[in-house]
């Protein structure tokens, strides 16, 4: 039996009414886009809430032809630095009315070429933002074929605007503070890679590089940018008979996986043992751990800028812009032991 309690759908003409304004000044001042002085946008958007008008999804992408949406497209959901960069795109989206479509993407070489052959061209996006994607020719020819701007964050590809952190800096400045502190048996925990200009390489041949400067001989051990990764690579490193004085992790995690291997061996952090990460992540600061910020919630706030000033027309396609990263000393690193 119906209650006969009947929902009333509030309309674009009666927000104006409301306001005071014609119906296209209302489209104009909720849209965000065209002429309208922010008296008026304010007056228009306290009559909506009042009378709690939604603008219609498939009434406004008729009308602007845009969908309000933009495709974000990541390798992982479960680390740390993708998850918090994804909530710095959804803060500068949500700001300007816009939603995100997710994409996951792994190395399968069978499940990218579906995502970026199939799925993003499905589904109606007014742009794109990837983050860390190591994309090959042909996926950013398809992203380019979509016609709509795209952002990149790190994994610099000349094809797209790239939004990127000099990780080879940022490997410099972190093995640099521990030579600094008089350290120089030093091993790096990271990638294989040492060519290329993937983040993981780069980090590795800045720390190479520093190394060499300071005319000592550097030691690595391998590991997947996790925790458990980062512990069982120092596990190695601890167990060797002349064991290094400081570690350097190329992420945070693996740098707390680290500082909890040394205490399972019994080793004190920083008093026998320093270590350092990059990323910043909120984690490490229970660890009291030194670290290199590179400001990951900034990193995704700046990519969502980007790509909506791209809709907007404000600067060409292809460019390339440098994130800001900073040494914060906690307390994991230390001169060496006597």
């Amino acid at each position: 039996m119906a209650s006969g309690i009947r929902e009333t759908v509030v309309g674009i003409d009666e927000v104006a009414r409301r306001a005071g304004v014609s119906t296209a000044t209302v489209s104009r001042a909720l849209s965000g886009r065209g002429p309208v002085s922010p008296t008026t946008r304010q007056r228009v958007q306290t009559a909506a809430d009042e009378l709690g008008y939604v603008v219609s999804a498939a009434a406004s992408a008729l009308a602007t032809g845009r969908a309000r949406a933009i495709g974000v497209i990541v390798p992982f959901l479960d680390r740390w630095f993708y998850s918090t960069v994804l909530a710095g795109i959804s803060d500068g989206l949500v700001r300007r009315g816009f939603d995100i479509t997710l994409y996951g993407v792994s190395t399968a070489a069978e499940e990218r070429h579906r995502v970026f052959s199939d799925n993003v061209r499905r589904r109606r996006v007014d742009g794109i933002i990837t983050i860390a994607p190591e994309l090959d020719a042909e996926e950013a020819e398809l992203l380019r074929g979509l016609g709509v701007p795209i952002v990149a964050i790190a994994g610099p590809n000349p094809l797209v605007t790239t939004l990127t952190v000099d990780d080879r800096a940022v490997g410099r400045l972190a093995t640099r503070h521990l030579l600094d502190l008089g350290h120089l048996r030093i091993a790096h925990i990271g990638s294989h890679e040492t060519r290329g200009s993937s983040v993981p390489a780069l980090r590795r041949r800045g720390f190479t590089e520093e190394m060499d400067a300071a005319g000592a001989t550097p030691s690595f051990a391998d590991a997947d940018f996790t925790i458990e990764g980062g512990s069982a690579a120092a596990r190695r490193l601890l167990d060797a008979v002349d064991r290094p004085t400081a570690i350097f992790a190329a992420s945070d995690e693996m740098a707390i996986g680290a500082v909890l291997a040394a205490r399972e061996a019994g080793l004190r952090v920083p008093q026998d043992i320093s270590i350092i990460g990059v990323d910043g992540n909120d984690l490490g600061r229970w660890f009291g751990l030194t670290t290199v910020d590179q400001f990951a919630r900034g990193q995704g706030e700046r990519a969502a800028e980007a790509v909506l000033a791209d809709l907007d027309g404000a600067a060409p396609a292809l460019r390339r812009g440098t994130l800001p990263f900073a040494l914060l000393e906690r307390g994991s690193t230390a001169v060496p032991p006597v």
